[in-house]
């Protein structure tokens, strides 16, 4: 069987959830706006690392839900589907962002923070979110197939960490560009929006695969 579907659905899907701005991007912003770019850095470095814990979380969860109670993992997939739905269409209600929004250069004076400490408040910010739980545990409910082996499903979760850094990481560096990043936190709502309507439709997926084992 190949896996190769699955993985680029995936790679996918976690871009359209990795691009659209959240806790991650606001501290990712906030550290290039206000550090530099060698902080920035550090805080995706950090988010990429804690993206790991819910990977691992929804690995154990999903294969024990697997092995042990077929029932309960439906149960669990409805659960998901639900969640999805929700964050969904949370999304579509997304808006441009007010003039009151927009960051500004008053705390210029701050005392800048050390590379650790910038990769520790990444860690935390994404470590500390349980929607991201929620989140990759409905996704890989949604797309990985039971019978997935182990190996690939790790390989799934190391590229997920490793592209969630990268990403910010290159948003760092575009964001120390003042004229980018300002186009970039008007225009971010559209991501939302579009990553909206693909959860909605993993979660019309969901309930349809669930209900017809």
């Amino acid at each position: 069987m190949s896996f190769w579907p699955e993985f680029l659905l995936i790679a996918f899907v976690h871009l359209m959830a990795v691009a659209s701005p959240g806790p991650d991007f606001a501290i990712v912003l906030r550290y290039a706006v206000r550090f530099g770019r060698q902080q920035a850095l550090a805080a995706s470095i950090g988010i990429g690392v804690a993206i790991l814990l819910h990977i691992t979380w929804s690995l154990v969860g999903i294969a024990v839900l697997i092995q042990t109670t077929p029932w309960l993992f439906k149960a669990l997939s409805i659960a998901g589907a639900a969640y999805l739905a929700y964050v969904g269409v949370i999304a579509l209600k997304s808006q441009p962002p007010s003039v009151s929004e927009q960051p500004t250069d008053e705390s210029a004076n701050e005392k800048v923070p050390s590379v650790k400490r910038a990769f520790i408040a990444g860690f935390i910010t994404n470590g500390l979110n349980p929607k991201a739980t929620l989140f990759f545990l409905s996704l890989f409910a949604v797309i990985i197939s039971p019978i997935t082996p182990l190996m690939y499903k790790i390989g799934y979760g190391i590229y997920m960490s490793i592209a969630t850094a990268a990403w910010f990481c290159m948003l760092s560096v575009v964001l120390t560009h003042t004229k980018v990043r300002g186009f970039l936190l008007l225009k971010g709502y559209w991501f939302d929006r579009a990553m909206g309507l693909l959860l909605l439709a993993l979660a019309a997926h969901l309930v349809v695969s669930s209900l017809s084992r």
